[in-house]
């Protein structure tokens, strides 16, 4: 092949492996870290990129979540709030 690259391109129906894919291109220094993080622990740089965008994500979540809460919060009636030992005897009122 005379220093030829052969890229092969799997389309959905035909990816070999179980769990779906995604290329990503990283600049150098990101490259760099990943793999200093992964040689850390022993892991791929797969498994590393994965296990680092999966606790971004979470992140991500729990900010949103938190600006849910924070908007919620603004806008509550405190004076139609329900206490917390009313919302306990009401719960038990309906077990009985």
């Amino acid at each position: 092949m005379g220093g030829s690259v052969r890229h092969l391109c799997y389309t959905p129906g035909e990816m070999p492996a179980k769990n779906p894919r995604v290329n990503v291109v990283l600049e150098r220094p990101l490259y760099d870290a990943l793999g200093r993080l992964a040689r850390r622990e022993g892991s791929s740089l797969s498994t590393k990129a994965r296990d680092l965008l999966r606790d971004a994500l979470e992140t991500h979540e729990d900010l949103a979540l938190a600006e849910i809460a924070e908007v919620r919060e603004r806008a509550l009636d405190r004076s139609r709030a329900l206490s917390h030992a009313a919302v306990w005897r009401a719960r038990r009122a309906k077990r009985r």
